[in-house]
């Protein structure tokens, strides 16, 4: 459906028309489309959606618009929102609302619900604690595979997914059987005999991007989250490990250009906002930059004596900035994807090097040739040739060494990035350049 035809139908009331479309629509494209309405509009198009409907399209929108929605609804229409919410999503929406309007989620909830909220809560903000869902589907391993089709039939409504189930002791987790395995088996046969005690499983306090390793891992489509005795208190579902795979690979992105991270969209934050985010890390770099100039100011008597060699400075810091970032990209995906671990740096940088030694003295020899076909001068050739080829492997060092050393301290590799790696380089470069020049010509 177009935004257009929506709009029409809203405004010429044609609201059997409009539902009936509406019912055609997957709860995401419905949620797109009213996100792009006036506010007026879109409470009268989500007013037309049914309860279990609404409660979906409603967590598929941003909290923006959530807010401004919550802030329009009766109590019944928040009763009825609350009462078809899944719990990782109403938590999700009470982390986010303003206080006032958590109070009054919270009033039309239930006992249960609060409780469970208030223990969701409590886990750390990216823990798989904080990510699950305690809404699934537990068998007993005594059950016959007909008494556990008619227990989800009964109770699946109620779950985030039916096509797995968990088999529990006391609430321990000791087997996992899946809706297929049942639909293919013999009604008689006892759980305990098709269950997989062989199982993949995280804790509470599991940080969420090694959830997300694990599904990417293991190809899963749900993942049990158990505390530290092994009780099964949650569920992680494919469709929350995307939300997470994309905030972090935002957060990175953001790192990776000297930016602050932030859950809002470029529209969404105002000029000042932007400017905050930026500028911390545009006045470390500028300061940081002041050195290579002090370091370029003592080597004032190089440039008298051969002035040409100002002109190549340019060349050679960006060449550096570029094999460095090159580097650092590469590591920093290695270990975003576990591919690439500190014990192995010394593997990492042998790489590296042999990298480095190749790209250079290609490097090397088409500006030397370049510059001595241009200048007919075969020294200045020659130091800017052997220039490259030390600078191109101090920085590709450098772009795999920084990325592995700050994983190692527990920070976020992605913090060194392009331009901080850039910024040493820049110095690494000018010190090499220098020394070399004044060797070769004896200043």
């Amino acid at each position: 459906m177009k935004k257009e035809l929506l709009r029409e139908l809203l405004e010429t009331k044609q609201y059997k028309q409009l539902h009936a479309l509406l019912m055609k629509e997957s709860e995401v494209d419905i949620a797109y489309l009213l996100q792009q309405l006036e506010l007026e509009e879109c409470a009268i198009a989500f007013r037309l959606l049914s309860k279990k409907q609404a409660a979906r399209v409603f967590s598929n929108m941003d909290i923006q618009r959530q807010k401004q929605l919550v802030e329009l609804f009766s109590e019944t229409e928040l009763i009825a929102l609350v009462e078809n919410q899944y719990m990782d999503d109403l938590v999700d929406l009470v982390e986010d609302l303003p206080a006032n309007l958590v109070t009054r989620i919270l009033n039309h909830a239930s006992a249960s619900q609060r409780q469970t909220i208030n223990q969701l809560l409590s886990y750390p903000s990216e823990s798989a604690g904080a990510l699950m869902t305690t809404e699934f589907l537990s068998l007993e391993k005594e059950m016959t595979i007909l008494e556990a089709l008619n227990f989800i039939k009964e109770k699946g409504n109620h779950s985030k997914t039916v096509y797995t189930s968990y088999v529990c002791d006391n609430k321990k987790l000791i087997g996992v059987v899946s809706t297929k395995d049942l639909l293919l088996n013999d009604e008689k046969t006892k759980i305990e005999e098709v269950m997989k005690e062989n199982f993949t499983y995280v804790y509470t306090h599991t940080d969420q991007e090694e959830v997300a390793q694990v599904f990417r891992k293991y190809d899963l489509m749900v993942l049990p989250v158990v505390d530290d005795e092994k009780m099964l208190v949650g569920i992680v579902t494919g469709d929350d490990v995307m939300d997470v795979m994309v905030d972090e690979t935002n957060e990175d992105i953001s790192k990776m250009a000297a930016l602050e991270p932030n859950d809002k969209s470029y529209f969404q934050m105002s000029v000042f906002e932007h400017a905050k985010h930026r500028i911390v890390w545009l006045l470390v770099l500028m300061f940081s930059a002041t050195l290579t100039g002090s370091i370029i100011t003592k080597y004032e008597n190089a440039f008298q004596t051969v002035p040409l060699l100002v002109s190549f400075i340019p060349m050679l810091m960006d060449t550096g900035g570029n094999c460095g970032s090159q580097s650092s990209t590469l590591i920093i995906r290695g270990i975003a994807l576990d591919e690439i671990r500190f014990k192995e740096i010394f593997k990492v940088m042998f790489k590296e090097f042999r990298i480095a030694l190749l790209v250079g003295s290609i490097l090397a020899l088409a500006n030397g040739i370049r510059i001595f076909l241009m200048y007919q001068d075969v020294n200045i050739a020659f130091v800017v040739a052997l220039s490259l080829i030390v600078t191109v492997i101090l920085s590709k060092l450098i772009g795999c060494i920084l990325p592995l050393l700050a994983n190692r301290v527990g920070l976020d590799p992605a913090i060194m990035a392009s331009p901080l790696i850039t910024t040493i380089v820049d110095t690494c470069s000018i010190l090499v350049y220098f020394n070399v020049a004044m060797h070769i010509f004896n200043l």
